[in-house]
């Protein structure tokens, strides 16, 4: 199994924080992080956009913002656009197949609910369009995982998609949470459009801007702090206490937490500082 590139600890404090001090909401985190790198994901949403404008090579976009997003998430540095161009070197051939048959996959399921909703047999129409929008759902969670399992494990194609499907089920709470948020937000831009369509052209204009700058950063970077939780807990605690030893040095400038082996002088020593401790207390006045 492959070393974790660029995984992010959320439990880990950040220089110059007091141990006792509260940590903040979740919440609060994610908009502070978002709005301190607002400018840089700009910019980087506008290479996004270029990139997925064949559609078929929307994959390629994914990989990258999310390379960018996941390190941002952690509050590691990012050059952001020369990061999310080494990204997709590096992960194209996952990358690309991935993006078309999502292509597909989206498009068939779309149009199986559209059908079966247009259906006159009740049971068909109900049935039909149920099933449909179920598995399209669950394929648009499990893409919430998808991109990131590409970029930091060396996982196969067919293994990634597999685990996305476990995890979406094994984190549903934050899986469905995330695609609410994005939906909700979304129909928002959706319905300010419809709004303003009559209001004024500049207005609108000013408004489809800030949907196309902000969304798809928004959405990678939301997609990170509701999917990391099920990525530490199902795949890298359980292959860390299994292999302890591994990667240690990698695991360090991560920042995630190891507990190294005592040497038998350190036992020794932290037995006698126990001992010291305990005399401490039991003599103690």
């Amino acid at each position: 199994m492959a070393g974790f590139f660029g995984l992010f600890n959320y439990d880990k404090e950040g220089p110059g924080v007091p141990k006792d001090a509260p940590k903040k909401k979740t919440f609060i985190v994610f908009f502070e992080i978002f709005f301190r790198n607002f400018w840089k994901f700009i910019s980087l949403n506008c290479v996004y956009w270029f990139v997925s404008l064949p559609i078929l090579t929307n994959g390629l976009a994914n990989v990258g913002l999310a390379n960018v997003a996941r390190n941002t998430a952690r509050e590691k540095h990012s050059f952001g656009i020369s990061d999310f161009w080494e990204t997709i070197g590096k992960n194209w051939k996952q990358a690309l197949p991935a993006g078309i048959i999502n292509f597909f996959v989206f498009a068939i399921l779309s149009f199986d609910v559209w059908f079966f909703s247009g259906q006159d047999n009740f049971w068909m129409c109900v049935i039909g369009t149920g099933l449909s929008m179920a598995l399209l759902v669950t394929f648009a969670m499990m893409n919430f995982y998808l991109w990131t399992l590409i970029i930091t494990f060396d996982f196969t194609l067919k293994q990634a998609y597999n685990i996305s499907f476990k995890l979406t089920f094994l984190n549903f709470k934050l899986s469905f949470l995330c695609l609410f948020i994005n939906v909700l937000w979304f129909g928002l831009g959706l319905a300010l459009i419809f709004l303003l369509f009559s209001y004024s052209f500049y207005v609108l204009l000013v408004e489809m801007l800030i949907m196309l700058c902000v969304y798809p950063a928004f959405n990678a970077l939301l997609v990170q702090f509701c999917t990391f939780p099920a990525i530490k807990k199902f795949i890298i605690d359980p292959y860390y206490k299994a292999h302890p030893g591994e990667d240690i040095e990698k695991r360090k400038s991560l920042g995630l937490e190891i507990e190294e082996e005592k040497t038998p002088a350190q036992n020794e020593d932290s037995e006698s500082e126990e001992d010291e401790e305990d005399d401490g207390v039991i003599f103690n006045d």
